[in-house]
């Protein structure tokens, strides 16, 4: 597919009406994505994809959350599989209330964790709800 199919989103245009979650989209065209909550609060933008490069499988969304002009933003590395894609807007959708978000493990830009240690993923699909797909390869 070229530039020339796809909105500024990475949305093709081919797709009908009927189908408003395209099946493919680039990586590059959902950094700088906005996230809003369930309750339709903005909860800040995609700053990275991170890759498994084991399984080749998408496994967080990083998402970047307050501060201004890149000082003082929190980072959260998400787990893919919280996100919504609503195409129809153009964004993503976290079923985590604002507040919630607040007191989620993050990090800072110039300290990342490691996101292949295990314990760590645990703690993080544990804090949003969501099952590791590691976990889906095994069975």
């Amino acid at each position: 597919m070229n530039n020339e199919t796809r909105d500024p989103a990475g949305i093709n245009q081919a797709a009908t009406s009927a189908m408003r979650t395209p099946a493919m989209l680039s990586a590059g065209t959902l950094i700088g994505d906005d996230v809003y909550s369930g309750k339709d609060e903005e909860l800040g933008d995609i700053k990275e994809i991170m890759l498994d490069m084991r399984s080749g499988r998408v496994a967080y969304a990083v998402l970047s959350f307050g501060g201004f002009l890149g000082i003082g933003e929190k980072l959260f590395a998400v787990p893919w599989s919280a996100l919504t894609l609503d195409a129809e807007n153009k964004r993503f959708v976290l079923n985590v209330e604002k507040d919630r978000l607040k007191d989620a493990p993050g990090f800072d830009k110039d300290h990342w964790p490691n996101m292949a240690d295990q314990k760590w993923a645990q703690g993080i699909h544990s804090y949003y709800g969501t099952t590791p797909y590691s976990d889906n390869l095994r069975n």
